[in-house]
């Protein structure tokens, strides 16, 4: 009897300790269920929120590049602006700026390059015309092209073409960073 309630003794710790690590092993394994739960909804939130702020950095890329695209354009419509009125300064400068005997033929201008062709009394007057080019705020590096003297009336004329480049009094363009 002693070594039959022994064994009962012993199967029923036995069985409880079976029942008793079921239950920890249970308990284990819905907590780490919730816990892994928890973690997967915090995932989640930090997922949508790196999403959120990528929208929202590709929305500043957007605005900078268009941003940049209105700054050419204004910088194009200063430019536009500048040359405008450059024209017009162009042809005052040249005015005041030709001396006396020096007649002008021709004018081409090709970006900031201008061509004068024209002919003048004496050779003299062309060195003239190129330096008065040069000391000019609008002109700069008149480069004489070719010279010729011809006789037409009983008078010598210097034919000449010379180039000169246009010094541009623009307004200072805007920066894409400003």
């Amino acid at each position: 009897m002693r070594r039959k309630q022994q064994d009962q003794q012993l199967l029923f710790i036995a069985a409880s300790s079976w029942v008793l690590m079921g239950a920890i092993l249970g308990f284990v394994y819905v907590h780490m269920g919730a816990l892994i739960e928890t973690q997967n909804l915090r995932n989640k939130y930090l997922q949508d929120e790196i999403a959120k702020v990528e929208k929202d950095i590709k929305e500043i890329s957007d605005i900078k590049k268009q941003r940049q695209d209105l700054v050419a354009r204004m910088n194009i419509i200063y430019q536009l602006q500048g040359d405008r009125t450059a024209i017009v300064h162009m042809f005052d400068e040249l005015a005041r700026r030709l001396p006396e005997g020096v007649y002008l033929r021709n004018l081409r201008s090709a970006g900031n390059s201008v061509s004068l062709q024209g002919s003048a009394q004496s050779n003299a007057r062309v060195s003239a015309l190129m330096r008065s080019l040069s000391a000019s705020n609008w002109f700069a590096d008149p480069e004489l092209e070719v010279i010729n003297v011809r006789e037409q009336g009983g008078d010598r004329l210097s034919e000449f073409s010379l180039s000169v480049k246009r010094v541009a009094k623009q307004q200072k363009p805007l920066e894409a960073g400003t």
